[in-house]
């Protein structure tokens, strides 16, 4: 009996990490650049991306925020007011020194010593937090909610596309309040807006919950996350939400008068996600052929593929599958038009329709001289076989396509949360229990345990490369053991491995 072939080498039976790396190749998304840690995002990848910042931009606008735009360079002495912010970003920082360049022997030598260096924007708390403190005054002012679309640049050592780069694109909100209630109701209202995100339009299953001391963003009270699981059983951090108290507002003097004439420091919040999120759609749902993309951020929904066997039927055959196109674009899915495109390139049919499987486009049409004459045309979905294929009247495509969209969207969504939970146990109870679980590839996953909330018990399993995920929201306040200690504890953590 003959193996079966796939559209990816190696699958992700036989290597995981290059599986992913090759599907980002074969779907042609992106590509490393010259510059060591960067990427370059073509056209497919970038197209998901900018499905993703559209349907965020728009409920971020929603929720009252308004997009602005801070600088990329941030002077040093600003990082340095912040004490554990600075802590948690020194090893990651790109530092300008320099402000011109000079020609010398052929070469050009960097000269023109900055008075102070800057920082290439790791995150940007500390920048806008300098601008909040001028525009903030009176409890009036008050909320204050920004959000900027941007680059960042974090040093990576073992750069992965997608996943960590040295530069990156994201979303970062924030906020200003005057109580902390208010800060915290902003900080879990955009927790919950990513989770909706995640699953409604990534397809993406996510544990919400706060994140452990030893993991909590630098400076903040209290940092909230998504934790998603990877086909490889690993957690995906999707997103995070922080409430960073008065410390930013301290640091950078945001104060402002209060209903009673006192002048307060105010509470501020910070949240963001990135497009490591495209990273978690290709290890979540993609399988070995490639790429499956949820219909909600599939930057074309439907491609129909013009199969032509003579030349002089090309025009008759193109003309049908453009009139296909037409009707199904008067359609639509998720309150937006359905997105549809002919793929007329003079290359082989059978090539085409392989990289569309590749780049996961939801729907595929096949139509031909015979579908011409039968007023009909061949349809294929991306979660079923490649060879499964059904004939659909004309008439019925647009009705057909609406439907097909939904339950792929749902089916990737269902097939990834069975995933999870078939990888999830409650049943490790002991530390030793842990270690046997966490020394298989193969078989851990998450392991949602007893926790003694202990910051100190936190380092009793970075050998495994195992860390403290998240304690979830929703606790069952049930009383047990600390799978660390031993010790009473009533905090229930999810325990993984991650990226």
């Amino acid at each position: 009996m003959s193996k079966e072939r796939f559209a990816v080498s190696p699958t992700r039976a036989e290597n995981y990490p290059e599986w992913y790396q090759q599907v980002i190749k074969v779907s042609d998304m992106a590509e490393n650049s010259p510059v060591r840690g960067s990427m370059v995002i073509k056209p497919w990848g970038y197209g998901i991306w900018e499905l993703i910042q559209q349907t965020l931009d728009r409920e971020i606008k929603a929720r009252g925020h308004m997009n602005a735009y801070f600088p990329l360079f941030i002077p040093l002495s600003y990082l340095e007011k912040e004490a554990k912010h600075v802590e948690g970003f020194a090893k990651e920082c790109a530092v300008v020194t320099h402000h011109r360049l000079e020609e010398k022997d052929g070469k050009l030598i960097p000269t023109g010593e900055l008075e102070e260096p800057l920082v290439v924007r790791p995150t940007s708390e500390m920048i806008i937090g300098e601008c909040y403190s001028r525009w903030v005054e009176s409890y009036r002012d008050l909320p204050l909610l920004l959000n900027q679309w941007a680059n960042v640049v974090r040093w990576e050592m073992r750069p992965r596309i997608f996943l960590r780069t040295t530069e990156f694109l994201w979303q970062e909100g924030h906020t200003v309040h005057e109580s902390e209630e208010c800060a915290m109701k902003e900080t879990l209202s955009i927790l919950e807006m990513y989770r909706a995100f995640c699953e409604d339009v990534l397809a993406l299953p996510v544990i919400v919950g706060e994140k452990s001391p030893g993991e909590r963003f630098p400076g903040a009270e209290k940092t909230y996350t998504m934790e998603a699981m990877m086909q490889d059983r690993k957690a995906l951090q999707a997103g995070t939400s922080h409430y960073l108290g008065q410390n930013f507002a301290k640091a950078q003097e945001i104060r402002f008068t209060d209903r009673e004439g006192v002048l307060r420091y105010a509470h501020t919040t910070s949240w963001g996600v990135t497009t490591r999120l495209i990273g978690g759609v290709i290890m979540a749902h993609g399988d070995d052929n490639g790429l499956r993309l949820p219909p909600r951020i599939a930057p074309r929904q439907v491609v129909i593929v013009p199969f032509v066997p003579k030349p002089e039927l090309e025009a008759e055959v193109f003309a049908y599958a453009d009139a296909l196109a037409q009707e199904i674009a008067k359609g639509s899915y998720a309150d937006l038009p359905v997105r549809v495109h002919v793929d007329k390139r003079d290359i082989r049919g059978g090539e085409k329709t392989w990289e569309w499987i590749k780049k996961g486009v939801p729907i595929r049409i096949e139509v031909g001289p015979r579908d011409l004459e039968s007023g009909s045309a061949m349809l294929a979905r991306r979660d079923r076989d490649p060879k499964e294929k059904e004939s659909v009247s004309k008439d019925a495509l647009p009705a057909t396509v609406e439907k097909w969209l939904a339950e792929i969207q749902a089916a990737y969504f269902a097939e990834a949360k069975a995933f999870r939970d078939s990888a999830l146990t409650e049943e490790v109870k002991t530390l030793d229990a842990l270690k046997a679980y966490f020394s298989s590839e193969s078989t851990s996953g998450f392991v949602k345990a007893k926790w003694c909330g202990d910051v100190e018990t936190e380092g009793m399993i970075k050998e495994l490369g195992v860390t403290i995920r998240c304690l979830p929201i929703e606790q069952s306040g049930t009383e047990g053991k600390c799978v660390l200690t031993g010790r009473p504890a009533t905090l229930d953590a999810i325990f993984a491995k991650s990226y």
